[in-house]
């Protein structure tokens, strides 16, 4: 029993650190934010990393996950005659949660995966360091353009993954199950406000901090050669997807 207790104790302990440092690293970025040198290029290059190349896969998952949720939704409506307003479900469902999320935790997958690995081994081979050393803060060259680019970005691709969501539902209700597309068009208009957008739309911002930031300290903090920076790469995508469901649900609880 004791060892039980110990060994609670010291995970939390660990994991208020850890918030801690996190915290530390990402007021050492805003910092650095408003700072010259403005590393321009690094922000669209990372713009381009995180985004354009995470494309594919958020609207490929965003189309299947619409697809589903219609299918879902249409035999739960059929029982109480209320088939019509699968198109509102699946856009609500989309704008407000399934949208920032799937498109958050997809790209913790792709790029921030590859965030942590590539800030953990230029750890490990001392390159971090050698910034240092020619009086370049590694902070502002490596953390700073990542954080914006994942602010900027998720929201984006948010957008990107609510269209093709509907677009999903929209082809199995009505090509497949046969609702009508006037009546499937219209609830969605009805029922779905610009607000339910904007409050996806914060909340991906919020994601895409999330899971940059994670990267890069993971990466910072990264110790232990080859095996130290795929421990890395494995502790920043789990903390990275859990931090984002749970920032969703406090952010759902303060917005709606």
């Amino acid at each position: 029993m004791k060892f039980l207790f110990s060994s609670i104790g010291k995970s939390v302990i660990n994991l208020i650190r850890e918030m801690g440092q996190i915290m530390l690293l990402f007021l050492e970025a805003l910092s650095w934010l408003f700072r010259p040198p403005f590393r321009i290029r690094h922000f669209f290059k990372q713009m381009e990393f995180i985004g354009v190349n995470s494309l594919f896969v958020v609207m490929l998952t965003s189309l299947f996950t619409g697809m589903v949720l219609a299918l879902q939704t249409y035999y739960a409506f059929r029982m109480f005659s209320a088939e019509t307003l699968v198109g509102a479900t699946v856009a609500l469902s989309m704008t407000r949660e399934l949208g920032p999320v799937i498109t958050g935790l997809m790209v913790t997958g792709r790029a921030g995966s590859a965030i942590c690995a590539e800030i953990g081994t230029m750890r490990v081979t001392e390159q971090v360091d050698a910034l240092t050393v020619m009086a370049i803060n590694p902070v502002q060259y490596l953390v700073v353009p990542r954080v914006l680019a994942g602010f900027i970005v998720l929201p984006m691709l948010t957008v990107i993954s609510d269209v093709m969501g509907i677009l999903g539902g929209y082809l199995v209700g009505v090509k497949v199950l046969g609702i009508h597309g006037g009546l499937f068009m219209n609830k969605i208009y009805e029922y779905v406000e610009i607000g339910d957008i904007y409050n996806g739309l914060i909340k991906a911002s919020a994601f895409g901090v999330i899971l940059t930031l994670v990267g890069c300290y993971k990466g910072f903090y990264t110790a232990g050669g080859a095996e130290g920076v795929g421990r890395s790469t494995t502790q920043a995508v789990v903390m990275s997807s859990v931090l984002i469901l749970v920032s969703d649900y406090i952010l759902t609880a303060l917005m709606f």
